[in-house]
């Protein structure tokens, strides 16, 4: 295909896709551009002149015009565009474009479509789709030059990702397993032409937590944002897998079982004959199949008979070779037919006469009492382990020594296990007592009894099992202990302070309960500089002095870390709360010496008071003191504070507005102010700051102040910042028609300098828009800078290779030098409020913004003034040479369609 080819098939690819269409072309080279007809009344200008249609799409195609300047050719655009009419209404308008390259002569070729008539139900059917992928429970993937760009929510639950920007933009071969991928890449490699599907195959994929999931999947070749690209559909066949797994276990489980499993017809044909029947009949199972069962065990076998008398029958019968062999025969009715399993017992009933035997040699004790409960035999280990000798108590009754429970009271004779299950027949297992000794010493004994013949009517003999556990119990309560106490310190835990706590335990004491939760202030720079074995030490020596400050019938625990916990019962009131938790930091103050070194301790304690009739189980009053610990450190450590309600309150809002957070982008409750930025030498604006603002649902307008610091602290900051940096490149392209130099500033946290995906993201969100990266400035905190600053410049320096400029925002409020600004690739420097606020009142405050403005001068720093609000401190700013500034005086942020 020639060039002409080439460019009739692009035109023809960009009408099919974009429906009913108008082809439009622009040459860079002389900005020459034409259409076909009808573009003059799709743009709102019908029967106007060449000029003013030219004029009007020439503005309109500007961003793509602008975004195809250096890429290669047959690059693919889209550009949705909103088109005033003479009659005041609004067409929106789709145009998609491609550069061509025809004998080197660039050349952008596109269409123009009308979306007002049928932007709704395109709409509508996108967001069925949408949501049909949404709920499918087959993961579906886009994949794209071998990176993941799309995965609904079915992916990633196979995946067991966080969300599905885990996954996004990760290489495909990260979740597939190595054994599988030659084959994926053999089945993809075949897809040459769209819509091209492979067949379905079994693949092994990754999961996030490294393990594995076997799927059924089947790729099929399509374009994605106009590059081609692989769709891929899964089904979890992991249990499929499993039941054929199941199958063959059963199948291999019929076939190596040591019983004979032998299937009959209701008239006792054989059927099945598996090959533990062939051993032990000798008949193969081509020649058993089809034979009377009687025939091949030697001996009458009706299986009907036997079900009827319930099903297991002892029974002798013969192989070929003539020996006799004692069978156990069970019967079970299946598919109009018998199954028999026939367990050959010949060597257990050998086996038995050789009872007596092992009964002599096996570290259980054993003794068989009469009926008339008087013993009978004793084994020489029931000697060793009740210190006596059989010839001693053979005849006497088995009630001869004396019995304890395990809570150490002294047992009836009518309860001894050999006298229950005499008198009963029902058996006794494990029943644990403690037993005196001839000598008096005691011994612990797990006791089973069971009837020497179940057949017979009481009283029964009965044989007596026991096992010395006194070892064990000693261990027990070794472990019970552990279990309620802290290993390090030998205070209560965590477990036994709930418990204590609870309304059930709490009912048994007068008056109300407080719960000081103690934590040491500041205790991680003891481990940190001395080591964990100096804190280990200063930890015990700390639960030391909690015992010995609070009262003996108080309770006092460590919950883990350098976190503690004092119950104080019979508390009059918040006056005697406060002395008590005062007494505790007064103990806690007292210099420890550890390993020659003399430390200084101070606590933080949150607490609650709980009335006798207050509800709360124990873990929601540790949890409400722990609140009102964390509230006393806020208040600046070292010091008490008492739970209240509003604390809770407040706790509780913060978890709300952390899950709202997560998902106010997807909901459109985040929207972006824009503040004008003032050229002082101008007056006119050059610049605009996007200020993130979020509208929330129950609780309106929630400050800045309050929800970033919220989605830093919960890692939800770079899927945040993400979305602004988008949203603010698409909607500054509206003031740039009316003012194109219009330049915009976005702010960055100090987490998205540590996010990968942040230089990624600056670029989409330009390629995207159309914004090219030098109308974007970045704005990052002098403190986030300082953070880090080797690793801070190496993002910086990434961004700024894109074409973006950089600020520093808040200066003067950190502690960088001048050294460390030269190091890093800064294009602005922002001197902070606090600085601008004082001008005109303070000579201190001029003489800061007069060196700043000369530190940040040498270095070749644009400066910015923030907080301007007052006349006064502009003449000022101007007459000390800063070059912009923003502030409530030069205007207010606004939303993008009010700037």
């Amino acid at each position: 295909m020639g060039d002409t080819g080439i460019v009739h098939e692009a035109v023809t690819e960009l009408t099919l896709s974009a429906g009913s269409a108008i082809v439009w072309t622009f040459d860079p080279r002389t900005a020459a551009i034409t259409w076909t007809p009808g573009l003059d009344a799709l743009i709102g200008l019908a029967g106007a002149e060449d000029d003013q249609v030219r004029a009007r799409l020439a503005q309109l195609v500007r961003p793509l015009v602008t975004a195809a300047g250096t890429d290669p050719a047959w690059q693919g655009y889209e550009l949705e565009q909103p088109c005033p009419l003479p009659d005041g209404t609004v067409r929106r308008i789709r145009f998609r474009a491609r550069v061509s390259a025809l004998s080197d002569n660039r050349t952008l070729i596109g269409v123009a479509t009308d979306l007002s008539s049928g932007h709704d139900k395109r709409q509508e059917l996108s967001d069925r789709y949408r949501l049909l992928v949404d709920l499918t429970p087959d993961a579906i993937v886009v994949h794209q030059a071998g990176r993941l760009v799309y995965a609904n929510p079915a992916t990633v639950r196979f995946a067991r990702a966080a969300s599905a920007s885990d996954m996004v933009g990760r290489p495909i071969v990260d979740f597939v397993h190595p054994d599988s991928l030659p084959d994926l890449l053999e089945r993809i490699s075949q897809l040459d032409e769209p819509g091209a599907t492979s067949g379905a195959s079994d693949t092994v994929l990754l999961r996030v937590d490294g393990t594995t999931i076997t799927v059924e999947s089947v790729a099929v070749r399509i374009t994605w944002e106009g590059t081609p690209a692989y769709q891929v559909i899964m089904r979890d066949v992991s249990a499929q897998k499993a039941a054929e797994a199941a199958l063959r276990y059963q199948a291999a489980l019929v076939a190596h079982v040591s019983d004979a499993l032998i299937a009959t017809t209701e008239h006792g044909i054989v059927t099945s004959w598996n090959p533990s029947a062939e051993l032990v009949y000798g008949h193969h199972a081509y020649e058993a199949i089809g034979q009377p069962i009687d025939q091949l065990v030697g001996a009458p076998l009706d299986p009907a008979v036997i079900l009827g008398a319930g099903g297991v029958v002892q029974a002798v019968h013969r192989g070929t070779d003539g020996r006799l062999r004692a069978v156990r025969v069970s019967v079970a009715s299946m598919d109009g037919g018998y199954v028999l399993i026939c367990a050959d017992e010949t060597a257990r009933r050998r086996a038995e006469q050789h009872f007596t035997s092992v009964v002599a040699a096996i570290e259980e004790g054993v003794v068989v009492t009469g009926a008339t409960g008087r013993i009978e035999s004793v084994n020489p280990a029931a000697e060793r382990i009740l210190g006596v000798t059989g010839q001693d108590v053979v005849g006497l009754a088995s009630s001869l020594a004396e019995l304890y429970d395990e809570n150490g009271a002294r047992l009836p004779q009518l309860r001894y296990p050999t006298a229950y299950t005499r008198r009963t027949g029902q058996p006794r297992n494990g029943q644990i007592v403690c037993a005196t000794k001839p000598d008096g010493s005691r011994v612990w004994l797990s006791v089973s009894c069971r009837a020497l013949n179940p057949d017979d009517e009481p009283p029964l003999a009965v044989v007596v099992s026991m096992t010395d556990i006194t070892e064990r119990r000693m261990i027990d309560g070794r472990r019970e202990y552990e279990a309620t106490h802290d290993a390090l310190t030998g205070l209560y835990n965590r477990t036994v302070a709930i418990a204590r706590l609870n309304p059930a335990q709490r009912v048994r004491r007068s008056g109300s309960t407080a719960v000081l939760f103690i934590d040491l202030d500041k205790f991680k720079v003891i481990n940190d500089s001395l080591g964990h074995a100096i804190g280990d030490k200063v930890l015990q020596i700390v639960g030391t002095r909690l015992c010995g400050s609070t009262r003996e019938d108080d309770i006092v625990g460590r919950l883990g870390g350098d976190e503690f916990v004092v119950i104080a019962h019979d508390i009059s009131g918040p006056e005697a709360a406060t002395g008590l938790a005062e007494h505790i930091r007064t103990e806690l103050n007292r210099p420890v010496a550890v390993d020659g070194r003399r430390l200084h301790i101070d606590a933080s304690v949150g607490i609650v008071i709980a009335g006798e009739d207050d509800g709360r189980q124990g873990d929601e009053l540790l949890r409400d003191a722990d609140l009102a610990m964390y509230q006393a450190k806020t208040k600046g450590r070292g010091r008490h504070a008492f739970f209240d309600v509003d604390l809770r309150e407040r706790t509780h809002r913060r978890l709300q507005l952390e899950q709202d957070l997560r998902e106010a982008p997807r909901r459109g409750q985040l929207w972006l102010a824009y503040q004008p930025i003032v050229d002082l030498r101008t007056g006119e604006t050059t610049t605009v700051e996007a200020l993130l603002r979020w509208n929330h649902p129950r609780y309106g307008l929630i400050s800045p102040a309050e929800f970033i610091p919220l989605a830093e602290d919960s890692d939800l900051i770079n899927l945040i910042g993400g979305h602004m940096l988008r949203m603010a490149t698409e909607e500054i392209l509206g003031p740039r028609q009316r003012y194109p130099g219009l330049q915009l500033t976005v702010n960055l946290s100090a987490r998205q300098l540590d996010d990968p995906a942040l230089v990624p993201a600056v670029r989409e969100a330009s390629q995207v828009s159309g914004l090219p990266p030098s109308a974007m400035c970045l704005e990052i905190t002098e403190s986030a800078l300082m953070l880090d600053p080797t690793a801070a410049g190496r993002t910086l320096a990434a961004v700024r290779e894109l074409g973006a400029r950089l600020a520093i925002d808040d200066f003067g409020t950190g502690y960088s030098s001048l050294a460390q600004l030269m190091t890093l690739p800064l294009d602005t420097l922002k001197i902070d409020r606090t600085f601008v606020s004082g001008l005109g009142e303070s000579r201190d405050a001029e003489a800061i913004v007069t060196s700043i403005i000369a530190m940040a001068h040498a270095v070749d720093l644009t400066v910015v003034a923030e907080g301007v609000e007052h006349e006064h401190q502009l003449e000022i700013l101007r007459e000390l040479g800063c070059d912009l500034a923003q502030g409530y005086h030069l205007g207010r942020p606004v939303p993008a369609d009010q700037l």
